[in-house]
């Protein structure tokens, strides 16, 4: 049987591997803030023997890995997006618990994008170079908007505006999205920080000066590219923008 040219038994096993690898973000979530090794003897010697299973996380991978099986086919563009999405997740994670982003997650995640960056220029000879090229301008400009909005907001507000792993993360993810789409997810990432901070201000759970994670923001953003064509996110985006005028 064969759902979108692709055959059930590799949706299984895509599923399979996204209930794994669900799991093994909860183990990174408790090695990665104490700057501790992922992969580790550890992990079998004490983690399996004691853990409990992480249901909805592994679900949600398992269904988000299927998703991009789905829409993409058996392609480097899911290999690449399998590897990043518990990357981006972790960092949802430990930022929303910890207000923090690794730094050897962010460095990953970095190595992971210039590494696909490389290969996707090999493999494609005709638009190799302009993948290259917006692959670069993507970690230059998602990193150099956030940088800018950092050093100016600590300059008018006389404190830290935005954390500096926010910065490094969004220029480790223009590796993957390219220039565009860090446009587009640097706005999406602010709507929703704007949204949910109202939220949080009028039901008084935060005061006005409390801190909020800006990762959170920034990966929910990141996940839309993902699985949302660049023509047809700029569309709905222009939409909301202009209240349906557009």
């Amino acid at each position: 049987m064969y759902i979108n040219d692709i055959h059930i038994l590799t949706y299984l096993i895509t599923g399979i591997i996204g209930l794994i690898v669900g799991q093994f973000i909860d183990w990174c979530n408790l090695r990665l803030p104490d700057y501790k090794k992922v992969f580790s003897k550890e992990f079998f010697s004490e983690y399996l023997k004691n853990c409990r299973p992480k249901y909805l996380l592994m679900l949600i991978v398992a269904l988000l890995y299927i998703a991009l099986l789905y829409l993409n086919g058996l392609t480097l563009y899911t290999v690449k997006f399998m590897l990043l999405i518990p990357m981006i997740i972790i960092a949802f994670i430990i930022d929303f618990k910890s207000q923090i982003i690794p730094n050897r997650l962010t460095l990953t995640i970095f190595e992971t994008g210039l590494v696909f960056t490389f290969v996707e220029t090999l493999l494609e000879p005709n638009a190799g170079i302009n993948i290259f090229v917006d692959n670069i301008l993507g970690m230059l400009v998602g990193g150099g908007i956030f940088l800018l909005i950092t050093l100016i907001g600590g300059a008018i507000a006389g404190k830290e505006a935005m954390g500096f792993g926010d910065v490094k993360l969004m220029g480790a993810l223009g590796l993957f999205f390219g220039w565009l789409n860090m446009i587009l997810i640097s706005v999406m990432a602010f709507l929703f920080a704007a949204v949910v901070s109202i939220v949080i201000l009028i039901a008084k759970r935060k005061k006005f000066n409390e801190y909020i994670p800006f990762g959170p923001f920034i990966v929910a953003a990141s996940m839309i590219p993902i699985f949302i064509s660049t023509p047809e996110l700029l569309l709905v985006l222009l939409k909301v923008f202009s209240l349906g005028t557009y």
